[in-house]
C-alpha cells in the first residue's frame, strides 16, 4: 500500500522546481544585463512561471534579487567546505577556516561582480546596491555558520555561531573599504588591497592561543 506523503513530497519538488528556476532566471537576466534593471514580469517570463508563482516564493523583486546574489555567496561557501572534506584539516581552527574562505581568491571576483549588478560601487553609490548587498552577505553568514559548525563539530557552538557573526559582520565594512580603495574592481592589486584588509580583521577576531 502506497504511503500518503506521496502528494506532498510532488508538491514539494514542484515548489523547489519553481524557485530553482527564478534563481537561476534572476541570475542569467542579471549577468545578461549587468544590472537588477528588469520587472517582475521580465523575471516570470524568463523563468517560464507566473507572475503569481514568483510571489509565492519571494515577496518582492528585490527580495528575489538577494536570493540570487546571495545563492553565489553561499556556492563558495559550499566548493570551501567540499574543498575541507578532501584536506586533513588536522590543527585548523575556526578563524583559520573563516580566513580561508574569505580570501581575495574566493571572494573577490563574486563580490566585484555584485558590486557591478547590485550598483554598490564607490564612485556612484546607492543605498539599495549597499542593502542588497548586506542581505547577500547575511545569506552567506548562515551558510558559512553552519558549514563551519559542521567541521569543527567539537567546538562550542554558541562560540562558532558568535565568531561566524563577528567576521562576516567584518566583511561588510571590508567591502565598504576595498571598494573606497580599488572601485570595487577585479584585479591582481585589489586582491593584495583585500587581503591586507582581511589580516586586519583576523587579527582583531584572533583566537587566543590554547
Amino acid at each position: 500500500m502506497s504511503a500518503t506523503p506521496e502528494p506532498v513530497d510532488r508538491r514539494a519538488a514542484l515548489k523547489a522546481r519553481s524557485r530553482k528556476a527564478i534563481l537561476d532566471a534572476a541570475t542569467a537576466l542579471m549577468r545578461e544585463r549587468r544590472s537588477t534593471d528588469f520587472s517582475v514580469d521580465e523575471l516570470a517570463a524568463a523563468a517560464d512561471v507566473s507572475r503569481r508563482t514568483v510571489f509565492n516564493h519571494f515577496d518582492s523583486l528585490e527580495a528575489a534579487v538577494t536570493a540570487a546574489a546571495g545563492r553565489m555567496l553561499v556556492d563558495i561557501v559550499d566548493a570551501m567546505e567540499a574543498e575541507a572534506a578532501n584536506a586533513s584539516g588536522d590543527g585548523a581552527t575556526v578563524l583559520g577556516d573563516l580566513a580561508a574562505a574569505g580570501s581575495a581568491e574566493h571572494l573577490v571576483p563574486t563580490v566585484a561582480y555584485l558590486i557591478e549588478v547590485l550598483g554598490a560601487d564607490a564612485e556612484q553609490p546607492s543605498e539599495r546596491g549597499a542593502v542588497l548587498m548586506q542581505r547577500a552577505i547575511a545569506l552567506f553568514t548562515e551558510r558559512m555558520s553552519a558549514s563551519i559548525a559542521r567541521q569543527h563539530p567539537q567546538a562550542d557552538a554558541l562560540q562558532v555561531a558568535l565568531l561566524v557573526s563577528a567576521f562576516c559582520g567584518g566583511l561588510v565594512g571590508l567591502v565598504g573599504h576595498w571598494t573606497a580603495a580599488t572601485g570595487g574592481t577585479d584585479t591582481a592589486a585589489s586582491r593584495r588591497v583585500w587581503n591586507d584588509l582581511l589580516d586586519h580583521l583576523v587579527a582583531v577576531l584572533r583566537e587566543p592561543e590554547a
